[in-house]
């Protein structure tokens, strides 16, 4: 017990949100790879980053763009999205948005739907847990693979 509280009463405890991962100084392969990454709306893996890099940057190894990735989900910079078969995919859109993913062919989707409001109230009341971001990821067959009657996911 904290001194000066008086006895049988426990003090309020003040929670803060948890600090944003420092930020890193911003290398050149780092840019380029966000940069890349926000002119894409493909999803794509660290694998399909790295090919479309790496004839402008030569030195530019894949290691290297899994490190930088990481570096940059951790910054909030772009966001993790786990895929129908093709395993983590990266998202260099900032703005909050959803996403359609084809469990047949790994297609991903943006989604620019409004949340509703009433989920961020629901957690809050049954869980005590406040929201600070939701996403949405809404899984099935995109147009194309309906057509085509695929069932199972094969990946992209």
């Amino acid at each position: 017990m904290r001194a000066g509280a008086a006895p049988g009463i426990v003090p309020a405890v003040t929670q803060t949100p948890p600090e944003p991962a420092p930020r890193r100084h911003q290398t050149r392969q780092r840019a380029r790879i966000l940069a890349w990454l926000r002119a894409t709306d493909s999803h794509p893996t660290a694998l399909q980053t790295h090919e479309a890099l790496v004839e402008e940057l030569p030195n530019l190894s894949l290691g290297t763009v899994y490190r930088n990735l990481e570096v940059l989900v951790s910054e909030g910079a772009i966001d993790e999205v786990a895929s129908a078969g093709a395993g983590v995919r990266y998202d260099g859109n900032p703005k909050p948005h959803h996403h359609f993913i084809c469990e047949s062919c790994g297609a991903i989707d943006d989604l620019h739907l409004q949340a509703p409001p009433e989920l961020a109230r629901k957690l809050r009341r049954a869980r005590g847990r406040t929201a600070r971001r939701i996403r949405i990821d809404f899984y099935g067959l995109c147009e194309a693979c309906e057509l085509h009657g695929s069932k199972t996911g094969t990946g992209r």
